[in-house]
């Protein structure tokens, strides 16, 4: 590594002319190695690499025996970065060696123009050299390493930024006011004050680390009912971290968390196109099998896309030969609950756009859902939001705490329907893909903008209301591929795609990469798989031995293939399907083999 070599020329320059006290303006003989661990020959201490990008090898090396590699993956760049403490109105040089394609080193944050430099073809080291001034008001800046989209593994080694040191960190003192808020039976709500000169806050419970945040606040979740805890919290710079605060004790409430008990330990949860005819024809309630444990009646939607006010009516004789009347339709009903099956009013669908972007549409929303309720004496409500009903506006980027209207009304609104109807409400939501595990990689419009604003926009309604949730059956069909935990893509119509998909919610994931905002686990009991029913119900139909391989995996680790799950879930809730209509059409195969699958 050259780490020496600019005192060494400057100190021979200075010798050559006359003496050591040519060695002037005083800032250049402060100079000093900047970067933390730039040979990665501590691991990836110091750095950090978006979604789990970057790793450390043995081979190949530039100098010493290690060197980071990291690998972009669909659209993300493999950036691997590290802020360092800097003066203002000072000159620094960035440098580094890297090997591969389309290789970049760089620097933002500088408070004057933020520099990089690049070399697209670096089949063995190359040096990489870029130079920046700080502003007059910068002590910090970000020293970044990355490839581009869709391009192998780089390799970065001895990653240098030389120049003046910055006023040393002081060590930030330990938080005081810690206090915990109203527990739910799964969670508790932190606060304290913030501490000058910290930059994150590491949350403890008992002596075992849980939650890193940047703000004076967190919620622990994933707890368990009626049981004490104690929580304390330390400050963290780049000097360390501090002593841990005073403790606070809280005791979770009891329940457990999302109403509708009842349920059998493993349902299966179908649709019934209850208000239109397709292809698949028309089932009466009546005839709905026993086989299935929750009926969701498709659907309930809005006069217009703002409105909040939903509708829902049985398809017309016209339309639907052989259809019931409504006093059939609300006897069948009883007669399922009577038998222990529970039916739900589903809100929305591929055509039921429902935007709540004002406090009128949500309360409207409110009131029309629980005239539906109360008129067909149902169980709940299914969430099936999809299109462009939930997006996420510019700056709302931590789905802990959302900003949006559409988003904070709808949670608002689930909340009061909850607390109407009380504990035994059965809360169910069927978002896509793109709503939850895309927000992996993304999230909303993104930190600077240009995103799809709907990726990942579920995410804050589910973790708003786990507490309240039922079930979460996500629609493992009519999608794109989707990175999993693996940092690889995963496509539908087979095991794996719904074994990963599931992995990510029972495991759970940090938002757009970001380890500070983790979307925690659900609840095993709270998550069934959706698949649709036949290959005309919807793209990604998958065989019935393809889900019992991907029900063997998640329940019994066992037919997992490639692809490696973080854990055993034998209370995993069950399956979901588009729909009981389509079922029938094709003979019912997927209710029989739900029926015949041995879970134990």
């Amino acid at each position: 590594m050259d780490r020496t070599r600019p005192l060494t020329l400057l100190l021979a320059g200075s010798l050559a002319a006359g003496g050591l006290l040519a060695l002037t303006p005083a800032a250049q003989a402060a100079d000093t190695e900047l970067a933390r661990n730039g040979g990665f020959e501590a691991g990836l201490d110091g750095w950090t690499c978006t979604a789990g990008s970057g790793a450390v090898v043995a081979s190949p090396v530039h100098g010493g025996t290690k060197a980071l590699q990291a690998t972009p993956a669909g659209s993300d760049n493999a950036k691997c970065s590290q802020t360092v403490t800097v003066k203002p109105n000072s000159s620094y040089t960035l440098s580094g060696w890297v090997r591969g394609s389309y290789v970049y080193l760089g620097a933002s944050g500088t408070g004057t123009t933020d520099v990089s430099t690049w070399t697209g073809s670096a089949p063995d080291w190359q040096k990489l050299t870029t130079s920046f001034t700080t502003g007059a008001s910068t002590t910090s800046v970000t020293i970044y390493t990355h490839g581009w989209y869709g391009t192998p593994a780089y390799q970065a080694d001895d990653l240098s930024l030389y120049g003046p040191g910055g006023d040393p960190v002081q060590l930030p003192a330990a938080p005081t006011g810690l206090t915990a808020g109203s527990p739910t039976s799964t969670t508790v709500p932190l606060t304290w004050t913030a501490v000058s000169g910290a930059t994150s806050y590491h949350v403890y419970q008992g002596a075992t680390r849980v939650q890193t945040v940047t703000a004076p606040s967190a919620t622990v979740s994933g707890l368990t009912a009626s049981t004490p805890y104690t929580f304390t919290v330390t400050a963290v710079n780049s000097a360390g971290e501090s002593p841990k605060s005073g403790a606070v004790t809280a005791t979770t409430t009891s329940g457990g968390g999302g109403g509708g008990g009842g349920l059998p330990a493993h349902a299966l949860v179908g649709y019934l196109h209850a208000s239109f005819a397709n292809g698949s024809g028309y089932t009466r309630m009546a005839d709905v099998p026993d086989s299935w444990d929750v009926i969701d009646l498709a659907f309930g939607e809005p006069t217009s896309v703002t409105s909040g006010d939903i509708r829902f009516s049985l398809c017309p004789a016209t339309e639907c030969p052989g259809v019931e009347s409504p006093a059939e339709f609300k006897a069948a009903i009883k007669a399922k609950q009577a038998a222990g099956k529970k039916v739900l009013i589903s809100i929305g669908g591929q055509n039921g756009q429902v935007q709540l972007a004002t406090t009128t549409a949500r309360d409207t929303f409110v009131s029309s859902v629980s005239k539906i309720i109360d008129e067909y004496g149902l169980d709940g409500l299914d969430i099936d939001f999809e299109g462009h009903s939930l997006s996420l506006q510019t700056g709302d980027t931590d789905f802990r705490n959302p900003t949006s209207p559409v988003v904070v009304n709808l949670i608002q609104a689930v909340k009061t329907l909850k607390a109407k109807y009380g504990a035994n409400f059965v809360l169910t939501m069927a978002p896509e893909t793109f709503f939850v595990q895309l927000g992996y990689q993304y999230y909303g419009s993104g930190p600077w903008g240009g995103q799809d604003p709907r990726a990942g926009a579920y995410l804050p309604v589910i973790h708003a209301l786990r507490d309240d949730l039922t079930l979460l059956h996500v629609q493992d069909y009519n999608s794109g591929s989707i990175m999993g935990l693996d940092n690889q893509y995963h496509s539908m119509g087979g095991a794996d795609f719904h074994i990963a998909m599931t992995d990510m919610l029972l495991t759970g994931f940090p938002v757009a990469g970001n380890t500070d905002r983790f979307f925690p686990a659900l609840r095993p009991e709270q998550v069934a798989i959706g698949l649709p029913a036949s290959t005309q119900a919807g793209n990604g139909h998958t065989a019935p031995a393809e889900v019992n391989k991907a029900l063997d995996c998640l329940t019994k680790k066992t037919n997992c293939g490639s692809y490696q799950t973080h854990g055993t879930w034998p209370s995993l809730r069950g399956l979901m399907t588009w729909s009981v209509n389509w079922d029938r059409y094709n003979q019912w195969q997927f209710s029989k083999n739900f029926d015949a699958y041995t879970w134990n």
